[in-house]
Parts: C-alpha cells; sequence; structure tokens
C-alpha cells in the first residue's frame, strides 16, 4: 500500500500553477508514495482536504515566500499540526532558504527547512521519514533533533535539470489553473538559478550564481507531450534568464517549429543577452511563438545601474526594444526605484528613459516598483550593517509585503509622484478601449509635459475601478 505524501501551496494573489510542488511531487516514486497536492487558491476547505489523507500521510511539505503566503501557511500548518502531532511538517521555497534556522526557532510546528534546489533533498527527506531513519546526512536541509536542538547541514550542489524525472502535471487540476487564468496558459520551468550578480536580488545568495537548465531535444520533447495531452495555447517560461545560452534558446526555437507546436511563449531576458543575438535570432523566437518578453531594466541611469551591479547598459536595452518593435513582440521593462543612494538625477533619468520606451511601441509597458529592501541581497546586508532594522520573527516576515515592505527611502512625495506617474504613462502609451481615448489624449499631454499635480483622472479611475494590490 502506498504512503501519502501531502503538499500545500498558500493563499497568493496570482495563479500561477505550483511549479516548485509539482518538481518535488514528481520526483518520488509513485510505486511507493501517492503526492496529495492541496493549493489554498483553488481548493475550498483546503485544511480539511489536507486532513482527509493525514492517516496514511508520511509527512506535509509546504512551500513558502516571504510575505503574505506565511499567514496563511502558518494557519494550515498549525491545524494539521494539532490534528497528526507527529507529522514531520517540512518548509521550502525562498523564505527558508534565506531564513533556515530563524523559521525553526519561531514556530514549534515547522520541523525541517530545506534550502535552494529542493527536488533531492525532498526525495531524500521522504525515504528518510517513512523508514525512520537519521536526517543527519541528508543535504540542503535544517532541521529539529530529539533534543529539539537546531542542526544545519551541509548545503547541496545544484543538480542539473535533465536528471530529474518528467513533471507530473497531473498532480494538479490543470483545468482549474486555466480557468483561474483566463486562458490556456502552462507554467514551466526550464531553468534553475542565474550567473548574475545583481545587488537587488537574492539569487546569487540562494543559488550562489549557479544555473542548470533542460537540453533543447529533451525538453522540446515534454512540451510536445504536455501540448498533446492538455492543448494549451499559451507557454509561460518561469525561469529567473531563460536567454542565458543564445545557442540553447535558438536550437529550442527551431525545434518548436520542427515539430509545428502551435502555441505562444513568453520569458524573460537581460538586456546584454538580448543584444548579443541578432536580429535572425529574434526572428526565429518569433517564428516558433514567442509573444512576450520582460527585460529589466531597473533605472534609467547607467550610474544607478552600475551601483546595481546590473551589468547591462542602457543602449542594449535600446538596441532590443528596437528589434521587438519591428517584430511586434511585447516587452515589459521593470524599473525600480526608491534604492537607498537614489539621486534625484537618477529619478528624471529612469522617468525619461521609461516615457522613451512607453513611446516606442503601444505594447510595450514599463511598471515601476519600489525597492523593498529583500532580505540575502547585497543591498539589504549593506543597510542592515548602518542600523536599518528587517523583521526579526516568522511572524513579522509575515506582513512583509508591498506597502508594508517599502523601505524608509521612498519619501511620500516620491511615492505620490510615481503612482500618479505610472497611472498616466499606462493610460497614455498602452492599448485602451476607444471610450478612453479622451483620457488617453490628456495622459499624453500630461506625460509630454511632465505635469502629474491635480491628478483628477486617477481619482475618477480608481474610484470607478478599485485595483488590487499585488505583493
Amino acid at each position: 500500500m502506498r504512503k501519502k505524501v501531502l503538499l500545500y501551496n498558500p493563499v497568493a494573489v496570482f495563479f500561477d500553477m505550483p511549479l516548485a510542488l509539482l518538481a518535488i511531487g514528481s520526483i518520488l516514486d509513485p510505486k511507493k508514495y501517492e503526492v496529495i497536492i492541496v493549493d489554498g487558491r483553488i481548493d475550498e476547505n483546503p485544511i480539511g482536504k489536507l486532513e482527509l489523507h493525514l492517516e496514511d500521510a508520511v509527512c506535509l511539505g509546504v512551500s513558502v515566500l516571504t510575505g503574505g503566503p506565511i499567514k496563511d501557511a502558518l494557519q494550515v500548518t498549525k491545524a494539521i499540526k494539532k490534528t497528526k502531532t507527529n507529522l514531520p511538517i517540512v518548509w521550502g521555497g525562498w523564505h527558508t532558504s534565506m531564513f533556515p534556522e530563524q523559521t525553526l526557532k519561531d514556530e514549534e510546528c515547522i520541523d525541517v527547512t530545506v534550502q535552494g534546489q529542493g527536488e533531492e533533498t525532498f526525495k531524500e527527506l521522504v525515504d528518510a521519514f517513512a523508514s525512520n531513519s537519521e536526517l543527519l546526512n541528508i543535504k540542503g536541509i535544517c532541521y529539529k533533533n530529539a533534543n529539539g536542538e537546531i542542526i544545519k547541514n551541509a548545503p547541496r550542489v545544484i543538480t542539473k535539470m535533465d536528471e530529474f524525472s518528467d513533471v507530473n502535471y497531473d498532480l494538479i487540476d490543470v483545468e482549474k489553473y486555466f480557468e483561474k487564468k483566463g486562458k490556456r496558459q502552462l507554467d514551466y520551468i526550464s531553468s534553475t538559478g542565474c550567473f548574475f550578480r545583481c545587488s537587488f536580488c537574492a539569487d546569487p545568495f540562494v543559488y550562489n550564481r549557479k544555473w542548470t537548465g533542460i537540453s533543447p531535444e529533451i525538453m522540446v520533447n515534454k512540451l510536445e507531450k504536455l501540448y498533446a495531452k492538455y492543448k494549451f495555447t499559451d507557454l509561460n517560461l518561469q525561469d529567473e534568464t531563460y536567454f542565458t545560452y543564445r545557442d540553447r534558446v535558438i536550437e529550442i526555437s527551431e525545434k518548436l517549429i520542427e515539430k509545428d507546436l502551435k502555441f505562444t511563449w513568453a520569458a524573460t531576458m537581460r538586456a546584454d543577452q538580448g543584444s548579443r543575438m541578432s536580429f535572425e535570432d529574434f526572428e526565429t523566437c518569433a517564428k516558433s511563438g514567442l509573444r512576450r518578453l520582460l527585460i529589466g531594466v531597473e533605472s534609467g541611469s547607467q550610474e544607478m545601474m552600475d551601483w546595481l551591479k546590473k551589468d547591462i547598459k542602457i543602449e542594449q536595452v535600446f538596441s532590443c526594444a528596437a528589434i521587438c518593435k519591428k517584430l511586434n513582440i511585447s516587452v515589459q521593462f521593470p524599473f525600480i526605484v526608491g534604492f537607498p543612494e537614489e539621486t534625484d538625477k537618477s529619478v528624471e533619468e529612469t522617468v525619461k528613459v521609461a516615457l522613451q520606451l512607453n513611446k516606442m511601441h503601444k505594447s510595450f509597458q514599463t511598471p515601476v516598483f519600489y525597492f523593498k529592501p529583500y532580505p540575502g541581497t547585497t543591498i539589504t546586508d549593506n543597510e542592515v550593517k548602518k542600523g536599518y532594522k528587517l523583521p526579526q520573527t516568522l511572524h513579522e516576515w509575515s506582513t512583509f509585503d508591498f506597502v508594508g515592505s517599502i523601505g524608509p527611502w521612498v519619501s511620500k512625495e516620491k511615492y505620490t509622484f510615481f503612482e500618479r506617474f505610472k497611472f498616466y504613462s499606462k493610460l497614455a502609451y498602452s492599448k485602451q478601449s476607444i471610450i478612453y481615448l479622451p483620457l488617453q489624449l490628456v495622459a499624453k499631454l500630461r506625460c509630454n509635459l511632465g505635469f502629474y499635480n491635480f491628478p483628477i483622472e486617477k481619482l475618477i479611475v480608481d474610484k470607478l475601478y478599485k485595483k488590487q494590490q499585488l505583493a
């Protein structure tokens, strides 16, 4: 009789498929274990659903992001631990990769935390739980021993993704995610990690600037099977840096064309990666279905970019934009404002570059985010040394979300300005219904004049359409 492994995905405001749970669930031996994935965003009464399977359960695994999801994860974890006190509970994900010990100190109901890539680690954990074996030699975990002491094992070296078995999407109800998204979009990860050193990002800390990706032939063969089975129309690649290797990307695109797979796809790209590709390379990607890129700019100031260790040039951003314009590829160019050492000149240049990109093409977007002092980043570490106080407990981290996580470097004036700028630049240059044409013309005039005071139009629209604040 197979034993059950329970996995829980906490409540959040987006409906991406729980790829982390799918990955660790798919690596387990299906002859030994039955994997039950419960998603707080999809399933009604998730605690009740988990409790149905507790009798034969080996453990409960929870994937946790810093911020709001911690609250829900704690509520579910405590409820399950109360019902079955001897059930091992494992937390993994970004938060436990950065706070492996603190998470265990703060909550008695959590027994093990996982750091970094979790597939092999979780497989070894489940086998150990099933056989009542010691955890001492399992790499990439923190755990409490029989005396309640917290033990941190050696880290795990990143495993090549080609070595993992196929992700079994049948572990979730794929159609429910299509329904929630409003389109038949399949989420997929083709690579893990990142080689780069951006000082505002936690990736260098979590993956130690390592990267691994599925090889082209294996990946396209997997996608062909998934396409035949789920009939998706769009592929959302969740890689941190999909375009890490130009040859890999082009080979994947050529194989997608060869197999005549009729879906579109979206992915992340660094501007320096795009600048090393030819127009023909972009054309091949577009022919294979590329519909949208996300190219992080972060700042319109080269000086600020260099301080962020972004290792790209503004010229490379515009080079990519020019090609995407010709090929009608949509692009999101995210910016970040509110860094500790940000100058007024840097802010002005960010606004200038964002408007230039917006004006290039109606399907170019320039979302502006506020710097969040995210743990594990170089900037945050430096600010902590200067006296900045990060949350000290798991409960405090659960409030580290959106407005609550904006640092003291964002003045009220700066926040007000950028909220207005974001509204008017989006209204002015993105695709709008014809009924918004008068407002769009006013918005364009405002952007050209740089005048965002007395935002009557914004007040009206905000009142009519309440916007959900995303984490």
